[in-house]
């Protein structure tokens, strides 16, 4: 069992089964590009899509004067394998091999989800629970939120049935088929459950030292609040019960913690590189853009280019738009579901240090009214007192087998769940890392393939202004130069017409008539002026 960690941890780092990609199978998806490569983008199917028999579909929203709430479909149709087919490749789907062809539809809204969340926390305790979708106070009903929080409650429901710990909970089967009188009698039998434990034990202590439901769980009479002082004494004293696994527990508690902030710098980083992909986009746009103006404001040839350019980067626009989107889906949404798994981690090791101060507060209980019980024996008419401690002491030496049996349960179930999560976490990592990798490789093949596509069509019929600089008349030096051996000038007419640069927005300038004498850059005198004494 010491083994966990170091063996979980080269596993992540550089073993994955090679049957990954048979376990999780996949299907091409459709290029970014637009043309095939030699790497194709591969979208990679995860282990709940193939639990398609349950969905969560068709949200309505009533109006119940104050009370506005979403309700949702539940169906579960698993069906039946008649004809002995074999299992499909994956994880094995214990849920749909003990209730084939069990068909039901139901309708439940969010708390009723929730409700379902907090029974799986109590039945299965040290399980690492599936997160449920987060609640949002503003715009909870528009379309958008609605599908958003509908798909997330359908993978939540199918992570649940696929768990090897929870697909046997009652309180799945309750919400999977029971009817809206039956789940609503469950719904309070559980609130009296509750009320009965955080009377008899104070509650959870991660909820009463500031956990979710703090204030909640607070015991209602004076024995709960004795009970519930008892486990924080216990907690702050840190005098706990040990056991041997302590070392192993404190050791996944200090992996876990590292794990969470790393996960987090890469879950951050990864939302700056799809931010930084939509820049990119929005920067090619505005780029194509100015491009289609610069060669709408000039003409021919040269304009026809310059929309050519900005044609190729309204296109580079586009595939950068959509690289950012499968960035966002392929990456950023992996990282941060994984995150909320390794805070589902750490609520489970959390539930573990529950039931050992339950256990622990019970043990000193005993421990005190074991040494009351002597002092009360030993004192002459204390009987009746004595007979009075001795029953209570009993029903605490019987609460606190039940409570051992259940720390050891969770004890079991925490490392369970911790390796598996290790397993198949690394598999899940490597899988969402090769298709990042993949979707890199293609749309930077399929952006040089678009440059490479432009650069012969603005290199035919060569370069901008150079057949008008090869054909243009030279010109002979006319420096020092007499007036009279000044070749005449060549007119513009006789220029070749390929020559003379013609600009659909610039008018033609009108030449007037020029003294040949003003032609030359050195200005003769007469010689018959007056006064020059030569």
């Amino acid at each position: 069992m010491n083994n966990i960690i170091s063996s979980s941890l080269t596993k992540m780092a550089t073993t994955v089964d090679p049957s990954a990609s048979q376990a999780n199978p996949a299907a091409a998806a459709p290029s970014l590009t637009g043309s095939p490569s030699s790497a194709p983008l591969i979208h990679r199917r995860t282990p709940e899509d193939a639990i398609d028999y349950v969905t969560v579909s068709d949200p309505v929203i009533h109006a119940d004067g104050m009370n506005k709430y979403t309700s949702y479909r539940v169906d579960c149709r698993p069906p039946l394998n008649t004809n002995n087919d074999p299992a499909p490749p994956g994880p094995q789907d214990v849920f749909l091999q003990n209730n084939p062809g069990q068909y039901s539809s139901v309708l439940r809204r969010y708390s009723d989800f929730l409700w379902l969340y907090d029974r799986l926390h109590k039945e299965k305790a040290g399980g690492i629970i599936p997160p449920l979708p987060e609640k949002q106070a503003v715009s909870r009903f528009s379309p958008e939120f609605v599908e958003d929080r509908r798909r997330a409650l359908e993978k939540f429901v199918r992570r649940v049935i696929l768990h090897p710990e929870l697909w046997e909970a009652n309180c799945l089967m309750t919400f999977l088929r029971a009817d809206d009188v039956t789940f609503q009698h469950a719904k309070n039998a559980s609130k009296s459950e509750d009320a009965s434990n955080n009377s008899n034990h104070g509650g959870d202590m991660s909820a009463s030292m500031g956990g979710a439901g703090a204030f909640n769980l607070a015991p209602k009479n004076a024995a709960g609040i004795k009970k519930w002082f008892s486990e924080a004494k216990t907690t702050f004293s840190g005098d706990l019960v040990s056991s041997p696994d302590d070392d192993l527990f404190d050791e996944i508690e200090r992996y876990i913690e590292a794990l969470f902030i790393q996960m987090k710098r890469v879950s951050n980083q990864s939302s700056g590189l799809v931010r930084k992909s939509k820049e990119i986009a929005n920067g090619l746009f505005e780029f194509g853009l100015a491009f289609h103006q610069l060669g709408q404001s000039e003409g021919e040839e040269l304009g026809a280019k310059l929309q050519l350019m900005g044609g190729t980067a309204d296109t580079l626009s586009a595939m950068a738009a959509r690289q950012a989107e499968a960035e966002l889906q392929r990456l950023e949404e992996p990282f941060k579901d994984y995150i909320k798994t390794i805070h589902a981690v750490k609520l489970a090791l959390n539930r573990r240090h529950d039931k050992r101060v339950s256990y622990t507060a019970l043990l000193h209980q005993i421990q005190t009214r074991e040494i009351n019980l002597h002092r009360l024996r030993m004192t002459p008419g204390s009987e009746a007192k004595a007979y009075s401690t001795e029953m209570s002491l009993q029903r605490y030496r019987a609460a606190a087998n039940v409570a051992q049996e259940e720390y050891a349960e969770c004890s079991q179930r925490v490392l369970r769940e911790v390796d598996r999560f290790k397993r198949e976490k690394a598999e899940e990592m490597k899988l969402v890392v090769l298709e990042f990798i993949r979707l890199e490789i293609e749309v930077n093949r399929g952006m040089e393939r678009v440059w490479g596509e432009l650069v012969p069509k603005l290199e035919e019929g060569g370069v901008v202004g150079a057949e008008h600089q090869q054909q243009q008349v030279p010109q002979p030096a006319v420096m020092n130069m007499p007036p009279s051996q000044m070749p005449p000038p060549v007119p513009s007419s006789a220029m070749p017409p390929s020559s003379q640069p013609m600009y659909s927005n610039v008018p033609v300038p009108v030449m007037p008539d020029v003294d040949p004498m003003m032609e030359s850059s050195i200005q003769y005198r007469d010689n018959n002026l007056p006064g020059m004494g030569l």
